[in-house]
């Protein structure tokens, strides 16, 4: 159960930062929800659970940032995909970016989650590894429940309207 916390947990880091960012450079579309209930970002966990996941093969900081680096660009790639081709929407698009890659990712963006990924494996994750060792096992299945049912009517519901504001149920 502990890939499925920090997939969560790192999901929801990304959708604070996600929030962040956009109010930051005073993006239009400020609440950045990717899912219809949870405030998570699934493009953040996936990245996150990659990274850590390749992280004790990488046995050096250069070797944690280029394999996390590549795992992020790789998550961001296939989930942007996943938007764009199967559910019929885009949460970014880099487009007008140099060496964006049809605009799902770009250089810089690749950049900061090479950065990201050494702050996750060394200043992030163990308090993170210890917060969801404490969460007790029975949480496990409801929260996986809430998470698979909220994924799944999120994405019937994107595909439904083809439109992200969808997700703003509380507009």
């Amino acid at each position: 159960m502990r890939w499925l916390w920090y997939f969560i947990i790192y999901s929801f880091a990304g959708f604070v930062l996600e929030v962040a960012f956009a109010r930051a450079v005073r993006h239009p579309k400020r609440d950045r929800k990717c899912l219809l209930l949870l405030p998570l970002c699934p493009v953040y966990g996936l990245g996150a659970c990659l990274i850590l996941w390749l992280a004790p093969v990488a046995d050096s900081p250069l070797w944690v940032a280029l394999a996390g680096g590549l795992a992020a660009t790789g998550a961001e790639l296939v989930m942007g995909a996943f938007y764009r081709f199967v559910l019929g929407v885009e949460f970014w698009d880099y487009g007008g970016m140099p060496g964006s890659l049809g605009g799902l990712i770009c250089p810089a963006f690749s950049a900061c989650w090479t950065a990201l990924a050494l702050a996750l494996v060394y200043a992030v994750h163990p308090a993170v590894s210890a917060l969801a060792a404490a969460i007790p096992a029975w949480a496990g299945p409801p929260a996986a429940i809430l998470l698979g049912s909220d994924i799944l009517v999120s994405c019937l519901a994107l595909r439904r309207t083809g439109a992200t504001d969808v997700l703003r149920w509380y507009a």
